[in-house]
C-alpha cells in the first residue's frame, strides 16, 4: 500500500483539529427560571442556543418573587432570568450566585393592552373612562410588571379611582390571560407578550411611555448550583452575544 504524504496527513489532523473546536466539550443540560415576561424570547433563543452549542435548555416560567423564594428554598435552577434587578442582586449579596456573573440582558417595556381592536388608544386615555369593569395587573409584590403599573397609576392619579375594578394575576402571564380571555377589557402587560417584529401582533395597546415608572432592567445571573456547569456559562455568553440581542430586540425590549 502507498504511503499518504505527510502533507495530506498533516492537513488532514488540522481539518479534524479545527472541527472538534468548533463544538462544546461536551454538551450538558441547563436548567433556568425565567421571568414570565420573558417566555417567547427565551423560546425562539433556546432553539439557537441548542442548535449553536450542542447545549439543552430547560427552562421554567413564573414569577420573579416566586422564584426568589423558591431558589433560597433548595429548587434546582442554575441560572436565573429576572424581571427585575433587585432580585438578582439580593441573592448575589446573599451568597447565592456565581460571582461576577450578573448582567442586564433586557430592558422592558410596560403596555397597557385590549384583546379588542381600536380598544385602547394612543395615550392610554380609556383609563380615566367608565367603559370598562376590570383592569389587569400582576401581583406588585411579586412581579415587576405589577409594581411598575402601580406606579404609572400613582403618577397619572388614578390608584384611588381604579382601586375597586383591578383583577390580580400572580404573574405577568396570569394578567395577560384575563384580558385576553375576555375577563379583564384591559390590562397592564409585558409589551413582549404582544409584540413581535415591530407591531403589536394583537387587540390594541398604549406603550407606557419610561418615565412614568422605574426601569424594568432585568438581570441574568448564575445560580450557585451552575458553578460548575458548563452549559450555565454558555448560555450566559450566549445572551450577550448579537443573535440573542436581535431576538430580544424583536419583542420590544431594549438593551
Amino acid at each position: 500500500m502507498r504511503a499518504l504524504p505527510l502533507s495530506l496527513i498533516c492537513r488532514s489532523l488540522v481539518i479534524t483539529a479545527t472541527a472538534w473546536a468548533v463544538l462544546p466539550v461536551y454538551a450538558a443540560e441547563v436548567q433556568v427560571a425565567v421571568a414570565a415576561n420573558f417566555t417567547a424570547p427565551i423560546q425562539a433563543i433556546a432553539k439557537d442556543f441548542e442548535q449553536d452549542t450542542g447545549h439543552t435548555l430547560v427552562a421554567a416560567f413564573g414569577s420573579t418573587g416566586q422564584f426568589y423564594t423558591q431558589i433560597k428554598n433548595g429548587a434546582p435552577f442554575e441560572v436565573f432570568l429576572a424581571a427585575d434587578d433587585t432580585t438578582p442582586a439580593r441573592l448575589e449579596q446573599e451568597g447565592d450566585t456565581v460571582k461576577g456573573s450578573r448582567f442586564t440582558y433586557a430592558v422592558g417595556t410596560l403596555a397597557l393592552w385590549s384583546a379588542k381592536d381600536g380598544y385602547v388608544d394612543a395615550k392610554g386615555d380609556i383609563l380615566k373612562a367608565d367603559t370598562w369593569q376590570h383592569l389587569s395587573i400582576a401581583n406588585p409584590k411579586t412581579a415587576p410588571y405589577g409594581l411598575a403599573a402601580t406606579q404609572v397609576l400613582e403618577k397619572l392619579g388614578l390608584t384611588a379611582a381604579t382601586q375597586s375594578r383591578r383583577v390580580e394575576g400572580q404573574s405577568i402571564t396570569q394578567a395577560w390571560q384575563f384580558v385576553s380571555t375576555g375577563n379583564a377589557e384591559i390590562g397592564f402587560v409585558a409589551l413582549s407578550q404582544i409584540y413581535k417584529d415591530g407591531k403589536i401582533s394583537s387587540g390594541s395597546a398604549w406603550q407606557v411611555p419610561a418615565e412614568l415608572h422605574d426601569p424594568i432592567r432585568q438581570d441574568a445571573v448564575i445560580l450557585n448550583k451552575g458553578k460548575d456547569n458548563a452549559a450555565a456559562t454558555a448560555l450566559i455568553d450566549y445572551l450577550k452575544g448579537p443573535r440573542a440581542a436581535a431576538v430580544i430586540k424583536s419583542f420590544g425590549y431594549t438593551l
